[in-house]
């Protein structure tokens, strides 16, 4: 081999690390915009594309009791508080999501349908003997899948009917939900023991729509008690752990890397792919916080 071309493959070789540990910084590189303390046990945030702010689900007060305190908030992208109690009388509202001009939000045991134009509450969705009612998800087709934490389960609204559509204990109490093209996304909980306490905690699982059948990503190895899941448009995962205030990058592979390390009850997330914005409710401390997702 002549010294120039051992050069050449030293110089490519050092070219192709240098590269690489700049896209891997640049990924997980999250810049602090703001934080805004103006809620009440926040839970979930969703950004209306349309209206270019985000809705806020406050639980206010104890997330099982049906007290009527819980609202729903409107923030703007640069943490102004728009209108503090947009929509109030629920109870203890956590995940949201948005189809058309309908805002869905999972409270205790119903799934509760509000329409954006009068910011009124137009339905209320329960099955009997739902227990605790957590994230949200829908799809193109307007097909609604809610997540039962303490029950295994997942439901799910189509039409006017809404029923328990997978319920097994592989689901290990399901939390985070996110559709992804034939599949959803679950941030499970893990395998509770005594109140929200994990004998082993949670790790990200796959879903098939089509057969139900549900696949760990990774080796299945325990992660955290996740909560919010949303994609990177790459194949991979932001990921809420609540219990221990992290916020991960998760690979289709499975490979966990830490991002932030954060309060406890960092909750359901949102992540505004085209604008790089990740906002994250801290339920405990009754703040939203929003970081740029520098590429």
């Amino acid at each position: 081999m002549s010294i120039n071309n051992s050069k050449n493959i030293i110089n490519s070789l050092c070219l192709y690390l240098i590269l690489g540990n700049s896209v891997n910084a640049d990924a997980n590189n999250l810049t602090l915009n703001w934080e805004l303390e103006s809620f009440s046990s926040p839970e979930s945030v969703i950004y209306d594309k349309k209206l270019n702010h985000l809705y806020v689900s406050n639980i206010n007060g104890s997330g099982i009791e049906k007290d009527g305190n819980g609202f729903i908030s409107i923030v703007s992208l640069d943490g102004k508080i728009i209108q503090e109690k947009w929509v109030t009388g629920l109870n203890a509202p956590k995940g949201l999501a948005l189809h058309g001009r309908t805002l869905y939000t999972a409270d205790i045991d119903e799934l509760v349908a509000i329409d954006i134009n009068s910011g009124r509450i137009t339905n209320k969705f329960k099955v009997n003997d739902a227990k605790f009612l957590n994230d949200v998800t829908v799809s193109e087709n307007g097909d609604v899948y809610v997540s039962d934490m303490m029950l295994n389960r997942i439901h799910l609204l189509t039409e006017d009917s809404f029923t328990i559509w997978l319920e097994d204990k592989k689901l290990e109490s399901p939390n985070g939900l996110l559709l992804l093209e034939d599949d959803i996304i679950l941030g499970s909980w893990g395998k509770m023991t005594d109140g929200f306490a994990t004998k082993v905690a949670g790790h990200l699982k796959r879903i098939s729509i089509k057969d139900k059948t549900i696949q760990s990503i990774g080796d299945g190895s325990a992660v955290g008690n996740l909560d919010g899941v949303e994609g990177d448009n790459n194949g991979g995962f932001y990921v809420t752990d609540w219990m221990n205030g992290k916020l991960f990058h998760i690979k289709h592979t499975g490979e966990v890397k830490t991002l932030l390390d954060l309060p406890q009850g960092s909750a359901d997330h949102e992540y505004i792919l085209e604008k790089n914005l990740i906002f994250i409710p801290l339920m405990k401390n009754n703040k939203l916080l929003s970081y740029t997702v520098n590429h």
